[in-house]
């Protein structure tokens, strides 16, 4: 496994703070041999023999406990001595425990993350121009790739399957109805009976050779010609003054135009067999391969034109894009009431998902710590907790020390 840097700071720390503790030992050690043979000349010596015997024994004791935690000492099989090694797997799974039921809780996660202002700390971000525009570049860059990744035949059956579910729920009948209904109540339906009647008469003035001939083909030989064109010019005028009429506010071709569409609008609103004549139309429309094709293309072209903008320098994607997140950075930033609710929105949405999650996290936790093997876990352990357990040795070095000379000058009062 990798070593880190912290790891490696802390080893360095380990290394210093053993040294210091062994040196101890070692220093007690030199004392209590020239305190035993200086006593003789120096009686006054044997206090610090006692302190320094004492010292010695509580710093080995230490010593040991120490050492007993991570490896067997000096390598002898001493019942009860490499306690992590030899219960690794029980460890892992303590620590997993206890991770799950007293940190991944909802009150701990959830007070955790209250107090972070997710909204505010975004809002800042995004209304930093440069930083708007870094997520502007990533967003657009991303845009070919997944154009590339959609086929143009299931743009097509795409739309033509959704256009077909979404019109077959729907009813038309009632919808043209009110949309004549509307037409109506404007007016609209009068404009169109003067456009039709305007239409139909620019016609008979436009085609009155073409009748005039077919009226002549059509009339037999032994009459006159000039009795077809009296019966031409009649008929014409009679065709004129019949459309003239029907301009007429109150004409009765004006009358029955409207009740023709009335009627219409009540076929649309409540006749079964109009509104499925309808819905059959459309149907038919929707599932014509032109439909189809007509979607494809119309994908075609707006892919093509998206293609070309990302691509050009002046992107007007990449611009409207950079201006809607600084726009969103400002808005967020000038409503507190919308970055509260946000926040708690974020917050609650987290904690759900960590507190669902929380037994797989520490499954994951158990998981790993049982792939590591023993020497690497007695190692970990020993970076986290070994300088502070030196001191432990330490203290006992001169903890021990002063209950000896304690004992001692006991002993001597006894």
């Amino acid at each position: 496994m990798t070593v880190s840097a912290k790891e490696q700071q802390q080893a360095a720390q380990l290394v210093r703070m053993r040294r210091i503790a062994t040196g101890l030992l070692v220093s007690m050690a030199v004392v209590f041999v020239a305190a035993r043979l200086l006593q003789p000349r120096f009686p006054w010596l044997a206090y610090v023999a006692a302190f320094a015997e004492a010292a010695m024994v509580g710093a080995l004791a230490d010593w040991f406990a120490v050492t007993a935690l991570f490896r067997a000492p000096m390598g002898l099989p001493i019942p009860h001595t490499a306690i992590i090694p030899r219960n690794k797997d029980r460890i892992g799974g303590s620590v997993a425990n206890f991770l799950e039921h007293n940190f991944l809780t909802p009150e701990v996660i959830a007070s955790e993350l209250d107090a972070i202002d997710f909204a505010g700390v975004a809002a800042h971000w995004l209304a930093a121009p440069a930083n708007s525009r870094a997520v502007s570049v990533q967003i657009v860059r991303l845009v070919p790739a997944l154009l590339r990744m959609i086929e143009d035949d299931d743009v097509g059956r795409f739309l033509q399957s959704r256009a077909a579910g979404m019109l077959a729920g729907i009813r038309f009948g009632p919808f043209a109805a009110d949309v004549v209904s509307i037409l109506i109540a404007e007016q609209h339906h009068q404009q169109l009976f003067d456009h039709l009647i305007g239409l139909a008469a620019t016609a008979l003035d436009q085609n009155r050779p073409l009748i005039r001939q077919k009226i002549h083909e059509r009339s037999p030989r032994w009459i006159p010609k000039s009795i077809d064109e009296r019966f031409f010019n009649n008929f014409v005028d009679e065709l004129d003054a019949f459309l003239e009429e029907m301009r007429q506010p109150e004409s009765a071709g004006r009358v029955r135009f409207r009740q023709a569409i009335d009627d219409l609008i009540e076929k649309l609103r409540s006749s079964p067999a109009f509104e499925a004549k309808i819905a059959s139309f459309i149907a038919r429309s929707v599932q014509h391969p032109l439909f189809r094709s007509y979607g494809e293309e119309v994908w075609r072209d707006i892919k093509l034109r998206l293609l070309t903008d990302v691509r050009a320098e002046d992107s007007q994607a990449l611009a409207r894009i950079d201006q809607g997140l600084q726009a969103l950075g400002h808005a967020l930033d000038a409503d507190a009431a919308v970055r509260i609710k946000l926040n708690a929105w974020l917050s609650g949405f987290a904690t759900e998902v960590l507190v669902a999650r929380r037994t797989l996290i520490a499954d994951l936790v158990r998981r790993v710590i049982q792939t590591w093997d023993a020497e690497t876990v007695s190692r970990k352990f020993e970076l986290y907790l070994g300088r502070d357990l030196q001191y432990i040795r330490i203290n006992g070095t001169i903890v021990g020390g002063l209950v000896g000379l304690v004992l001692y000058v006991v002993s001597l009062a006894l």
